[in-house]
């Protein structure tokens, strides 16, 4: 098994006799079937398969799902598939964990593409009222085999069975695993293909070769998942509307930040899978810090609060945007001076978005923008204009009030394609199909002496989601109003409903 093992505490026992086992099996009406069709998201996840197979012709490649994650005692953290499994599959949510998809190679260069899983158990077994943790008794009924086959459009195999398939011929062919995935079988893998000719070095190189290439085959998004994209924006704007909405409770029952993400969360949770990411739910000075979050802080009139948020929907695409609001509806004067440069820096970013324009063009257009409005407020050094802060090898001093880049891609990862090389990701061509995201901050904290008083405390982020057009771009997020005017309009009329 890949999954972490539980304890299992002897206090908790129940006495099972034979009686009751032939008992609980009896007089059950039949199942009705799981899947009746191939799944939309079957449909494209097979024309990856194909990709990945002319790629890597001969090779046997093992993408698992991974397994369950013990949060404490006998008890799990919610499962979440690896990434490269669900974009391979087209499995979404929850689903299926200790599986593992193997591409098993043909003679005529194609691959067989075959899920090993734990399939439904029969009633006449102890796992069906048993086993706590995968009994259909405890934790609802899994898909048979011909479920997935129909549901997938591959072939499917018990997983126990997947042990003697992995490395059969291991001598002859080349196996491949995504090692992040599953770390105990890849060990176990590491060890059955060890040979005197292949090392550990080679195994590991050979497999970070695989996993570039899956991360990388996710730069660009087909239709299907533009249409995700879509959905989880939609949902992420309801869900800022709901904390929106409820500000005023938020003010009124205090921890108020634990009260934004909770309202964030029962939306994400009703209209998706649930967040794609921990929400940053940051209020006062705590918006200075980036990744703020544990959420424990008050929230207090004149206050703004970032909320950097995405609701992931059940195909497990996330959106990821921020918006930074006046708790009471209006921006003071220092909060709006901030809040419009972002802006401003936000505009010239989303400019640079189009195709034959580099990745890193975006964050310049951006970072330039920052610069110039900290030279205006005469927050640089003595000496130093905009040209000499944005040096890379001298200067940089703007980074101080915005320490992070501008953009990064999105998809089934917040933080999508990670294993792309700089070349592919910083210094490639925009092309149609990709989404990104554009999100210039400014960050005063409020112990930062160089920063002036007016703006301690204060920290700002507008982030939106974009697709790459063959003519320019497409804000998904532009529903969702960013001028610091909509916004202050924004928060009146959905109070007012």
């Amino acid at each position: 098994m890949s999954s972490e093992e539980q304890s299992k505490p002897e206090n908790r026992a129940r006495p099972t006799t034979d009686e009751f086992r032939a008992f609980v099996a009896e007089d059950w009406a039949p199942r009705t079937s799981g899947a009746t069709e191939l799944s939309e998201a079957a449909r494209y996840a097979a024309e990856r398969r194909a990709a990945v197979s002319a790629a890597y012709e001969g090779d046997r490649l093992i993408i698992p799902a991974g397994g369950l994650k013990v949060r404490s005692n006998d008890t799990d953290y919610v499962f979440r598939p690896h990434t490269a499994f669900v974009h391979l599959t087209g499995l979404g949510g929850d689903r299926e964990p200790d599986a593992v998809l193997v591409m098993e190679p043909c003679d005529d260069g194609s691959h067989e593409a075959i899920l090993y899983f734990r399939p439904l158990a029969g009633r006449d077994s102890d796992e069906f009222f048993a086993d706590a943790r995968y009994g259909e008794f405890w934790v609802g009924a899994r898909p048979s085999i011909e479920d997935i086959e129909t549901e997938l459009g591959l072939t499917g195999r018990h997983i126990d069975e997947f042990a003697d398939a992995a490395v059969k011929d291991s001598g002859e062919v080349t196996v491949r695993v995504v090692r992040d995935a599953d770390r105990d079988l890849t060990r176990r893998l590491d060890e059955a293909r060890a040979s005197e000719n292949t090392g550990q070095d080679e195994l590991t190189e050979s497999d970070e070769e695989l996993a570039h290439f899956l991360s990388h085959l996710r730069l660009t998004k087909d239709e299907w998942e533009v249409e995700e994209m879509r959905k989880a924006v939609e949902a992420t704007h309801h869900g800022f509307e709901a904390v929106i909405a409820d500000l005023p409770e938020a003010l009124a029952k205090g921890r108020g930040e634990r009260w934004v993400e909770g309202v964030f969360g029962l939306t994400a949770r009703h209209e998706g899978n649930g967040v794609g990411y921990d929400s940053i739910c940051a209020a006062g000075d705590h918006a200075t810090t980036l990744h703020w979050i544990k959420n424990t802080g008050e929230i207090k009139d004149g206050d703004l609060i970032l909320l950097d948020a995405g609701v992931e929907v059940d195909s497990l695409f996330t959106a990821d945007i921020t918006r930074t609001l006046p708790v009471n509806g209006t921006f003071t004067d220092a909060q709006r001076e901030i809040y419009d440069a972002v802006y401003a820096a936000q505009e010239a970013g989303l400019a640079a978005v189009k195709p034959g324009n580099k990745f890193s063009d975006v964050h310049a257009a951006a970072i330039r923008v920052i610069a110039e409005h900290l030279h205006s407020w005469g927050l640089l050094p003595e000496g130093v204009d905009v040209e000499a802060t944005l040096d890379k090898e001298h200067g940089q001093y703007h980074r101080r009030w915005m320490v992070h880049g501008t953009s990064h891609h999105l998809g089934l990862d917040v933080h999508d394609c990670a294993l792309a090389t700089r070349e592919e990701y910083m210094d490639a061509e925009l092309t149609p199909g990709m989404v990104l995201t554009v999100e210039p901050g400014l960050y005063f904290k409020a112990d930062d002496l160089k920063a002036p008083e007016r703006f301690r405390g204060i920290g700002v982020r507008i982030e939106d989601d974009v697709l790459v057009t063959a003519d320019g771009h497409e804000n998904l997020s532009a529903g969702m109003p960013r001028t610091s005017s909509d916004v202050e309009a924004w928060i009146a009329e959905v109070q007012a409903r």
